[in-house]
Parts: structure tokens; C-alpha cells; sequence
């Protein structure tokens, strides 16, 4: 057994300081996601196990050494032939193989009930300890039903997306014992036009030919990647696969993305020279083709930042607990207090909306299909907004140490922003939650329902809803989108929270996000029942 380190040095006595965090069960610590799994019908079995390992200090320290020490590409070997290939550290595949094992990109697909609930629940809990592997496990899970288009296709490559094992090796798909699948959308001209795409696919047989250029493909080294390029009849959705039999796809890796954050994934710019490609959907359908895989992967980025929220405040909640200022613990002062309970408000709100869409991609009938789309818009635009403020007022929190990377602040902030831009943007966000009600007179009418459905429970929330629907009878002018959804998204968490969650996060809620009653900035407040609300992060 190693003995504790040294707290008597030479110069001073190490005092004040909060203890290395150890073990912690990131299922048996969070009641908040214990009531809203229950909620939404999700599975609390491998919820708990995965909890337990992700929480463990060893785990979470091979999620900082993934981050540490990132990919590095391999183009060509000693010889000069082209390779075309992403090296990772252990730590990345450790964690590849743990949420893979766990179900991550497969339980939602096992025919069990609450599979997509489970599911959204182990990206919240992923993110909180490494978020850069959960992207191509993400895509994995959202590919599914966009490879229903081709049932031939899907027959090869489903049952290995949905294996519950990690294989990494470079071989063709039908040698594997499991698979990812990445997204390769994205070209320099357009971004989210992805009409104004010029990749071009050529007939070859009973197959397809890409050439063309993608400025991002998101996890290079997945086993295959959904795209699009122009085939004669107009934008179409495709299959490439990485490895062929006997040699590598023409898939030329171009370089790396130097991103901000999400440091232990590879994001890259590829080539496709005349890669070989299977069609998926009808020619020109593209678009109606691979959007299944996009609403599949809009569920994570609302999930997401729930996670990163959470880890975030958790930090925080333990260096409080433990580090004193002017005679008091942080954690026994008004103003630290106010803070906190204010962060915990956006993080709970986050979840609980987060967790009732999931609930609505489990369901089975148009209604719920229908609330599906329009609520994950409306999640991903309202938890990616709150996301960096929550995550950099935790930071502060630790003074100076949240700037350094010996903690997990800095990960955690530079992964904040991404999820808002991934799966479309703010502006892109809004303008499909607008479209999205013009032409679904049934998504309106569930959005409705949902709304009303805490009518009558609180008369804040009563006279904001009303005044809502007042300002608009329509749809608002696209000028005024983001104002729109903002308040949408906030109403809906309201009436959930108002439903669900313990009337001092009710309470608060209305009170600050619904009614104003608060400043501009986290910890602006006054009323709210801070006990109560921080015990919401009680943490092991």
C-alpha cells in the first residue's frame, strides 16, 4: 500500500487544501438523474454499473491522460505507402472500451424498453469524466436508423454497430467483432448548406465512386462513415467503408483539426479519391436520408452539456466543502451559496428537459414522434447556451486552481461550447425549430400540450405562458427566432420541473428564468431556498 502523500514540507504545512477526490459513484450520487431516469422509463441496472466504473479514479485519470496525450496521424508508413490512420493513446481506447462494453452506442437498439432513455442517460454520465470519446460512439448509436434505408447494407453492419465490445483493428467489416460509424457532411463552401456540397458520386457497377473533399469527417478512424455527394439524380446518402478486402478504401486523410477542446478525439479534413461507397436511400433524397442519423445525434448534444454541467459543479461543490476563506468554509458563505443554488437551477433544468425528450424517442406513436423533433431542438439551443456560462462561473469557484490543468476545469470548459455548434448551430437550431412547427401542425400541438399540461399549478408560470402566447399568436419573423425558442425551451423546462422536480427547483426556476426575478449574472439572486437547492450536488 502506498502511503498518503507528504502534507509536513521544508518550507510549510500543506493546510486548507480540499483532498484529492477519490472514488465516486457518478450513479449513487446523483439523485437528481435516479428521479428523472424514473421518469422517463430508463433502466437503472446498467445505469448503476456504468455510474460506478466511470466514477472510479482510475477511470477518470485515464480520461485526463486521453486528453493529455491526443491522436497523432499516420499518413504513409516507412515506405511511402499510404496508411491513412489515427493513433490513439491506451487511455482513449480504455474508455472506447468501457462505454462500448457498457451499451453506450447499442442499448437503445436491443428491443428493450427505455433504450434511447439509457441511453441519453449514459452520454450525460460519459460526458462527465471524458467527452471526447463519446462522439464516435454517438454517431454509432445515431446511424442505426439511417441505415434502415438500405436493408441489405444494414444486414452486414448493424449487428457489429450494436455489439457490446470495442475493436479497434484496421479490417474489413465482416472480420470484426465490432464496429463504429462516423460523418464525413461537411465541405469548405457550404457548412450546414450542405446542399451547396460538390462531392460527386460516379456509378460503378452496383456500387459508387466518391471524389470530392469534406472539410470535417468527425472520428476518421470509425469502421465506415455516412456522407453525401451528388449523384445524378441529384444529393444522395452513402455508406463508405473504411477498410475493403485486401486494401484501404481511398479515403485520404488530409490533416487533423487543431481543435479547442475534445482534445482525445480525432476530427479531420478528408479526400475521397474515388472511394468506393454504398448508396443508402433513393438518389437525391440525401437529406430526408441522413437526417435520422442527425435528430439520433441532436438528442447527445442536448444531453451533453446536462453532463458537462453537472461535472463541473461538482468540482466546485467539493472544493467549497472543503477550502475555507476569512475564518469560513466557502461552502457556509451567502454569497457562495447564492452562486451555487443559481448554477444548480440551469443543470437540473438541463437534465430533466433532456431526460423528456429521450422519453419521447422511446415512444411509439406519432405524438410522440412528433414531440420528439421539435423538443430536441429546442433542449440542444437551451442547455448549449447555459453550458459555458455554468461551467466557467464553477471554474471561478476554484480561483486560480479551476484555471490550471491539474484540474479537470480547463477539459471541461473547452469542451463547453462544442455542442452547440455541433449538429447545427444556434441560428441553424432555431430556424428548424421554426420550420419544424410551420410544417408539423402536430409538433405544435404536443409542444402545446406539454405547455399546458402545468397550467394551473403556479400562478407565475400561468401568466408568463399566457403573455407568451400573446406576444405570439404565429410564428414569429426569423429575426426574432432566438428570442422565441429561448423562451419556449425555458418554458418547457418550467412545466416539467413544475411537475416533477421538488418545489424549491420549481420555485426557483419560475421565479429567475420564467419571472425574472434575478440579475444577469449566475448568483444575481435573492429568495431562493440555497439549502435545498445545493443539496441537489450532494456528491460522495
Amino acid at each position: 500500500m502506498i502511503s498518503a502523500a507528504r502534507h509536513t514540507l521544508p518550507t510549510h504545512e500543506v493546510h486548507n487544501q480540499p483532498p484529492v477526490r477519490g472514488d465516486c459513484d457518478l450513479w449513487t450520487s446523483d439523485p437528481v438523474l435516479q428521479n428523472v431516469i424514473a421518469l422517463a422509463g430508463g433502466r437503472t441496472e446498467p445505469l448503476a454499473s456504468y455510474g460506478n466504473i466511470l466514477g472510479r479514479r482510475e477511470t477518470r485519470d485515464a480520461g485526463m491522460d486521453a486528453n493529455r496525450h491526443p491522436p497523432e496521424i499516420r499518413l504513409f508508413d516507412q515506405g511511402g505507402r499510404r496508411l491513412d490512420e489515427v493513433r490513439f493513446h491506451p487511455a482513449y481506447h480504455q474508455m472506447m472500451q468501457i462505454s462500448q462494453s457498457a451499451g453506450y452506442a447499442s442499448i437503445a437498439w436491443d428491443g428493450q424498453p427505455g433504450g434511447h432513455a439509457t441511453h441519453a442517460a449514459m452520454m450525460y454520465l460519459a460526458s462527465q469524466v471524458e467527452p471526447g470519446h463519446c462522439c464516435p460512439m454517438t454517431m454509432t448509436y445515431a446511424s442505426i436508423p439511417a441505415l434502415a434505408a438500405n436493408e441489405a447494407i444494414a444486414s452486414v453492419w448493424r449487428p457489429k454497430l450494436t455489439a457490446r465490445s470495442y475493436d479497434p483493428s484496421t479490417k474489413p467489416i465482416g472480420e470484426k467483432d465490432s464496429a463504429t460509424l462516423g460523418m464525413a457532411m461537411t465541405e469548405k463552401q457550404g457548412g450546414s448548406d450542405v446542399r451547396a456540397n460538390t462531392t460527386i458520386a460516379t456509378r460503378d457497377g452496383d456500387h459508387w465512386r466518391l471524389r470530392g473533399h469534406k472539410w470535417f469527417c468527425s472520428a476518421p478512424m470509425s469502421d465506415g462513415f455516412l456522407t453525401l455527394a451528388q449523384a445524378p439524380g441529384g444529393l444522395t446518402c452513402f455508406l463508405l467503408p473504411r477498410w475493403l478486402e485486401g486494401e484501404r478504401n481511398a479515403i485520404h486523410l488530409m490533416r487533423l483539426k487543431d481543435k479547442l477542446g475534445n482534445k482525445s478525439n480525432a476530427s479531420s479534413e478528408v479526400e475521397f479519391n474515388d472511394a468506393l461507397a454504398y448508396q443508402l436511400g433513393d438518389e437525391g433524397a440525401g437529406v430526408r436520408t441522413i437526417i435520422e442519423m442527425v435528430h439520433h445525434t441532436r438528442l447527445d448534444t442536448a444531453m451533453a452539456p446536462a453532463g458537462l454541467m453537472r461535472a463541473a459543479l461538482a468540482e466546485a461543490h467539493h472544493w467549497v466543502a472543503h477550502r475555507s476563506t476569512f475564518q469560513r468554509r466557502l461552502i457556509d458563505q451567502p454569497l457562495m451559496r447564492s452562486v451555487l443554488a443559481d448554477l444548480v437551477l440551469d443543470w437540473e433544468g438541463a437534465l430533466t428537459l433532456g431526460m423528456r425528450v429521450a422519453q419521447a424517442f422511446d415512444g411509439t406513436t406519432p405524438e410522440d414522434r412528433a414531440f420528439a423533433r421539435i423538443a430536441v431542438a429546442l433542449a440542444k439551443f437551451l442547455a448549449n447556451k447555459r453550458c459555458p456560462v455554468v461551467t466557467v462561473e464553477a471554474m471561478e469557484v476554484l480561483g486560480g486552481m479551476g484555471y490550471v490543468e491539474d484540474t479537470t476545469m480547463p477539459l471541461i470548459y473547452r469542451e463547453a461550447p462544442l455542442n452547440g455548434i455541433w449538429e447545427g448551430s444556434g441560428n441553424v437550431i432555431c430556424l428548424d425549430i421554426l420550420r419544424s412547427l410551420a410544417r408539423d401542425p402536430l409538433a405544435a400541438e404536443v409542444l402545446q400540450a406539454e405547455l399546458s399540461a402545468a397550467v394551473g399549478t403556479d400562478r407565475g408560470y400561468d401568466a408568463a405562458l399566457k403573455e407568451h402566447r400573446d406576444r405570439w399568436p404565429t410564428l414569429p419573423a426569423e429575426a426574432e427566432a432566438r428570442w422565441f425558442a429561448e423562451r419556449t425551451a425555458l418554458l418547457l423546462t418550467a412545466s416539467l420541473l413544475l411537475r416533477h422536480a421538488p418545489g424549491a427547483v420549481a420555485d426557483g426556476y419560475i421565479a429567475t428564468r420564467i419571472l425574472g426575478n434575478s440579475g444577469h449574472i449566475p448568483g444575481s439572486v435573492s429568495g431562493l431556498d440555497t439549502e435545498a437547492l445545493i443539496q441537489r450536488l450532494s456528491t460522495q
